[in-house]
Parts: structure tokens; sequence; C-alpha cells
């Protein structure tokens, strides 16, 4: 006599697969993943971003028969949530978000144990109602309302108790006496904002100290957001900023002076350099933190952006004997990242690549990178002159800021160099007009500049929650229509809702936006001191060049960034439209 043997719940990624959200090949990998890594199935879904992590908790909850809550989305008073402790909240993940008599209706990221959910009842004397939720969902409600840092004031009352957790906290310099709770405490609330940083993909981090407060920012996507932080955090502020000092092997005992320093990190697969700087303020020292991700070198032109025309016109660049690149556009517009995708991608073994930079954001393997350091003269012209002597192929220039950078890197690109370099001005044409604003000759401008490209950061649509968005004007509408040579009935327009994926902003990453200006020769034959931009980019329209706008509306149809975005940074301003010519103009003609 036989008995059958229980059936297995099903995975999620078998629901997953049944709704047409994952492939076979993605199932099959999912569990190889699993298996190597022992890591629970539904993570290893999120982990390869085969699928969004709300449709695979949603898939969890149903396996388990729970109901699935997204918790950013529900009002939670204050009194709910005081009524479970603090640190159960922080130790199960987990959040209260309705009470019903006896009853308490309690959110997991987990489906919990039977054995965690007998200890809960007894210590929170209530029968539990448990629904699931997003991890991300989960964490962004906790920050929200106990702040980023919580735990760390927790620890701190049950070690040094609640009178003392207000004073503030500093290191023992000389190593006495020190409170090893104490800094292990502190150590861990550094690096629950390094951590926090690298899961919202910020790319830096502000610390600054105001008069009985301390803010903490993130800049998400080009935009800085405000971290809510406990108010008890202020007085570790001294603290916090030795730790990080300590990190990037800064002096601690020096705050009245700037300083800048390192800090290199990984995660469980991948590395990261922190570029740290100090600043003494009125209230104490102000840290910012730029996060650059190595991988982020190693990325396709085409994932960078470009159009594939303008791709196959890069990849051609790279591969020139000689000649002077420069990328424009204003701080943050991505200019390094792509310089530094083209120089992995142009360096191989058969030519030798020199860089100046101020400072290193990167090291690429096998590039001979030199530290700029104006303090005892090693300046980028100083470097540049010799650089030459070297024998280099591939030369790259940080950033042109005077005459004298600019004509050694033009002399270098007509020698035999290939030189890349950046130029602060706001579009492609402007740079043939700044350099001869810099005083330098027209005939090495025209012989030397063989590509000018602007640049600039556009915020993505979120991809799971991009929505058809038709209140388009219908001044735009026309514009982007004649741009694209459509009827303006086949116009379209996206935007985000706002979900679980994208912490409800609507947006998630960043695409560049790029514009190109190749000098020919009817351009060249223009190219003379009191040069007129307007005339240049008139010239050069005429020639087929498309300005940042024109080359950013395909985005919009495509539905990859919203109009909103489009709007904010190609858009033309007029200034009558501001009502700034009557101000502008001399009192006598008023």
């Amino acid at each position: 006599m036989t008995s059958d043997s229980p059936t297995p719940p099903p995975e999620a990624g078998e629901l997953l697969l049944a709704q047409g959200k994952l492939t076979a090949a993605q199932l099959d990998q999912v569990r190889r993943r699993q298996q190597r890594l022992h890591t629970p199935h539904h993570r290893a879904i999120v982990d390869l971003n085969f699928a969004s992590e709300e449709d695979t908790y949603r898939a969890l909850a149903q396996i388990h028969r729970l109901e699935f809550v997204d918790p950013a989305a529900l009002e939670l008073s204050r009194e709910t949530l005081d009524l479970v402790p603090i640190k159960f909240i922080f130790h199960y993940r987990m959040l209260p978000l309705d009470a019903d008599g006896e009853s308490l209706t309690v959110a997991f990221s987990e489906p919990p144990r039977q054995m965690e959910l007998g200890n809960l009842r007894l210590v929170l004397g209530k029968q539990l109602k448990i629904v699931l939720a997003t991890p991300s969902a989960i964490h962004a409600v906790i920050k929200k309302h106990f702040g980023l840092g919580a735990e760390t004031i927790q620890k701190l009352r049950e070690q040094r108790g609640a009178a003392d957790a207000a004073e503030e906290m500093v290191f023992d310099v000389q190593g006495k006496e020190t409170d090893t709770a104490l800094e292990a405490t502190i150590a861990a609330f550094v690096d629950q904002i390094l951590q926090e940083a690298l899961r919202l993909n910020a790319t830096d981090i502000h610390l600054e100290p105001y008069a009985g407060a301390t803010r903490l920012r993130y800049r998400i996507d080009g935009v800085l957001e405000t971290v809510p932080m406990p108010a008890d955090l202020h007085a570790l502020h001294p603290a916090v900023v030795s730790r990080l000092k300590i990190m990037a092997s800064l002096n601690i005992a020096e705050k009245r002076l700037p300083q800048d320093g390192r800090i290199a990190m990984k995660t469980a697969d991948t590395e990261y350099d922190l570029r740290v700087s100090v600043l003494p303020t009125k209230h104490g020292e102000a840290v910012c933190l730029r996060l650059l991700g190595r991988e982020s070198l190693f990325l396709d032109l085409a994932q960078l952006g470009m159009e594939p025309s303008q791709e196959a016109v890069f990849n051609q660049l790279i591969r020139l004997p000689q000649g002077l690149v420069l990328l424009t556009g204003p701080t943050g517009s991505g200019k390094t990242t792509t310089l530094y995708a083209a120089l992995a991608h142009a360096n191989d073994e058969g030519r030798k690549t020199i860089t100046f930079e101020d400072p290193i954001e990167y090291q690429l393997q096998g590039v001979l990178q030199i530290q700029v350091r104006d303090s005892i003269g090693l300046t980028f012209a100083a470097g540049l002159r010799a650089a030459l002597r070297h024998d280099p192929d591939v030369i790259l220039v940080g950033e042109i800021r005077d005459t004298e950078t600019a004509e050694i890197a033009m002399r270098a690109a007509q020698t035999g160099h290939l030189v890349f370099s950046t130029l602060h001005t706001n579009d492609s044409i402007s740079a043939v007009t700044r350099l001869l604003e810099m005083r330098i000759e027209p005939y090495l401008v025209s012989s030397s500049l063989v590509c000018s490209v602007a640049q600039r950061l556009l915020r993505r649509i979120c991809r799971h929650c991009a929505a058809p968005d038709p209140s388009i004007p219908d001044t735009l509408r026309d514009e982007m229509a004649a741009a694209l040579r459509l009827p303006p009935g086949d116009i379209h327009t996206w935007h985000g809702r706002g979900c679980v994926e994208c912490n409800h902003k609507g947006h998630r990453g960043r695409i560049a936006v790029y514009e190109f200006f190749l000098p020919n020769e009817s351009i060249a034959d223009l190219i003379r001191p009191g040069l007129h931009t307007a005339a240049l980019r008139d010239a050069a329209r005429r020639l087929g060049w498309r300005s940042l706008r024109d080359m950013g509306w395909p985005k919009v149809q495509a539905g990859i960034v919203p109009l909103s975005e489009q709007e904010r940074w190609t858009r033309i301003v007029d200034p009558t439209a501001l009502g700034m010519e009557a101000a502008l103009r001399p009192s006598g003609d008023r």
C-alpha cells in the first residue's frame, strides 16, 4: 500500500511564467542562481531583474495565500505604529498597518515562520493578521516615519541611557577610554548611509550641519532629495564626520581647513570609489561624497543613450589617428562617463593612452593616469607638455581651462595624437566661439577640432508604471510633429504614474541626450575672430546639424523620457517671455 506524497507548492517563478512575466529560459537561470548562491527563489528573480519586485511579491503572496498590500500608499497613524516596539519593527522588517480590537494587521517583507509569529503574539498580546509587502515599500515607510538612523538612536539609548543619547558624541583621538560600543554603532550608521545611497542609486551624499539639526540628502537622478533622520542624530554629527574621515585617511583633528580624500568600498559583486570632500562651516563640518561605480566604465555606447547614427560616428571618432574631440555641457551632465566609456573602447595593446585629470574619478587598467596638482606646478598645460615626450597615441585632458592648455591640446591634435577633453559651454557649436574667445588662432580651431559633442542627462520614465500622457500642449505637439516629421495625430507622450519600483516618483534612472557638431570645410571657412554663435548655428543647421532639443524628441515619442524632462533640459528661454527685455533695456530707451 502506497501513500501519495504531498504536492509541493508552486514557486513564484512558475506563477510568473504562467502570467507571461517570465520566460522559461529566465526561470532556468533563476533556479541556477538559487542553487549556486543559496538565495530564496523570489529574491533571485528580483536580483536578476527578470520581473518587477511588485509582481514577484504578489506571486509570493498568492503562493502563501496572503493578501498583498502597498504600505507606501496607506495613511499610517503614529498611534498604530507605536503598537509595536521599534526594535521589533527593525528586527523583523515589519509594519503594523491597522488595529481592530484584539486584532492587529501586520505587513512583512518575507512570510514569517510560525515560531516568530508565536513570539510576536505573546509579546504584543494580540491576534495577528499577516499581509505581505515588498521589502522596498516597507523600507521606504520605515524611513519616512522613523528616519534613517533610528536604529542607531535606539542602540545608543540602550547602551548609554536616554539621558546620554542627546549628548555630543566624539572619538577619543588619543585612543584613551575608547567607547568601542559607541564606535561600532557609529560605524554601523555610516554603513547604513552608504548602503541606502547604493540602494537608491544615488550619485552624491550630502551631510550638512545647521544650528540644532543635521540634514542628509542624496542626489538621485540629478535631483537632491532630503532623507528623514531622527532629531537626536544631530548630536552624532561630529562622530559621523570623524568616522568618514578615518575611512578616507584624513586628519580628524583638523577641523578648520577643507580636506579631500577617497574611500574604496564594495558590495557582493560591485566595487565603488567614494570621493570625499570635507568643508568647514559655521555649525560644523559639511561632507559631500561622490559615488563612482567602476562598472559604468564599460558601458556600450548605445547604453549611454546615443542614437544609432551618433553611435556609428562616435565609434569612428574613437579610432581616428589624430584630432580633437570635445565634450561640452554643465557639471553633472555625464561628460566624464562618456569620456571613460570612449577610452575603455579606444584602449588596446596597439595604442598608448595617457590622461590628465582633476581628480582621477575612475581607474582604467592599461592607461597611464596622472593627477593634476596646481599647487606644485603640475597643471594641465605642464602635464600635457611632458606627456607628449612619452609618445602617446591617445590623450585625455580632463578640462580645457585656459588658453595655454587649449593651444597645446590643439597642436597635439595636429601632430598625430587623438585628444579628448571637456569644455563648459551650453551646446556643441558654442565650443568654437569659446575657443576663439580664449584667443586661439582660427586656423588651429578649424584644423584641429574634428567633433564637438554636447550632452544632458534626462530622467527615464519608470518602465513599470509608464502610461500615456495626453496633456501635451498644442504648441509642443506641433513642434514635436515637425521635428519628427510625423502628423500631429501620431504624436504620443508618456509619464510615470508612480509605483513601488520607483518609490512612487514615476522616474527611475537617467539617459543621455547627445548633440553632435562635426565641422566641415564650409564651416571651417566661417571660423574667424568675432564669429557669432547664431551665424555658425544657422550654417550648421543648413548642413544637417540637429540640436539637443531635436535629439530629445525621439526619446519622448518612444516613451523613454517624459515631456517634462525634455522641457526642463532643452527648452530655449525667450527673454521676452520672462519680461526681461524691458528690464535689460537702457534707461534712455524706456
